[in-house]
């Protein structure tokens, strides 16, 4: 009887904080530095959110330690419905399968509310490379094991992550070289001092227009509708994909209602005109679906991804 009683009593309780919600500003944690594309896809989809629930949706940037610091604030919080998470493939997927005692849990600490955008790469290299295509490109990989560079925005990056991918399904060895952050590491290819780097088209498309660098391919599993002339690396390499991608979640055990509230109200905001054309503008492509389509979405990222990992032997412990 006790027992049921005091079930009541919570269903009760969380029935009326589905009720009253939102009453006050909700906090949405980007684990990034202002600026970036997930702090501009947050901020995006924060003000439309804002308008939907009533009350203010406001960015807190949460930089350091590849994301971890904002990751783990967000675990941490209170399940009530007033801290989201902004996420991305590394924190989600990534981090996971290269770093043992994450201070966080990507299954049990958070409920995927859902995949805000994604955004396919694009294979650029520097203009010396006698390669036309990603067929030539493989040619010489092969011709020549470690001779060809590849640089990436750090260890453990979806850059790292892309060109390893290369390295597994093609059987080649290009070398990887890390630089501190991706426009320091697109400058050295530019200049020559690396051969190649899968990076975002945004950054990558003056310099491909100027002819600074030749792109070969984009990373989506089909074509980039940013750069239609540019063939898919599975058109090539069938099996290559990876993709940058970005999603909100909230702390697992916030109410049901509460968290249906949000989907409803975020989902929403994504699919809005204004908020649409901001993220297209990014280079990326919104999504906006169901939790559950998100959850599966990052179960089976984990799997791919963790077995290119695997299969490379990236680790960040060491």
């Amino acid at each position: 009887m006790r027992i049921a009683f005091g079930c009541g009593l919570l269903l009760a309780a969380l029935a009326a904080t589905a009720q009253t919600y939102p009453n006050k500003p909700v906090r949405m944690i980007v684990a990034s530095p202002p600026g970036g594309a997930p702090d501009i896809l947050g901020r995006a989809v924060a003000q439309k959110m804002g308008e939907n629930l009533g009350q203010p949706v406001v960015v807190d940037n949460r930089a350091g330690a590849s994301g971890l610091i904002g990751a783990e604030m967000a675990a941490k919080s209170a399940p009530d419905g007033y801290t989201l998470f902004l996420g991305t493939t590394t924190l989600y997927a990534i981090l996971p399968s290269v770093k043992k005692n994450l201070p966080y849990d990507i299954r049990r600490d958070f409920a995927p509310v859902t995949q805000i955008a994604g955004a396919s790469n694009v294979l650029v290299i520097n203009p010396s490379v006698a390669a036309k295509s990603v067929a030539e490109l493989l040619q010489l990989a092969k011709a020549k094991p470690g001779a060809l560079n590849y640089a990436s925005a750090g260890r453990g990056t979806p850059a790292h992550l892309a060109g390893e991918m290369i390295n597994v399904l093609a059987g080649v060895n290009m070398t990887h070289v890390p630089y501190k952050g991706a426009g320091p590491a697109l400058v050295d290819v530019i200049a020559g001092q690396v051969q190649l780097i899968i990076t975002s088209p945004i950054a990558a498309g003056p310099h491909i227009s100027s002819g600074k660098v030749r792109a070969l391919a984009t990373t989506g599993a089909t074509r980039n509708p940013a750069l239609p002339d540019h063939p898919a690396m599975a058109e090539t390499l069938p099996g290559y994909e990876i993709t940058q991608w970005w999603g909100l979640s909230l702390p697992a055990k916030t109410p049901r209602a509460v968290a249906e509230r949000i989907h409803t109200d975020t989902v929403k905001a994504i699919h809005a005109p204004d908020v649409r054309e901001r993220i297209l503008r990014t280079g990326a492509a919104p999504v906006g679906g169901t939790a559950q389509a998100f959850e599966a979405f990052i179960a089976a990222e984990l799997q791919r991804l963790g077995r290119v990992i695997r299969e490379a032997k990236i680790t960040l412990d060491d």
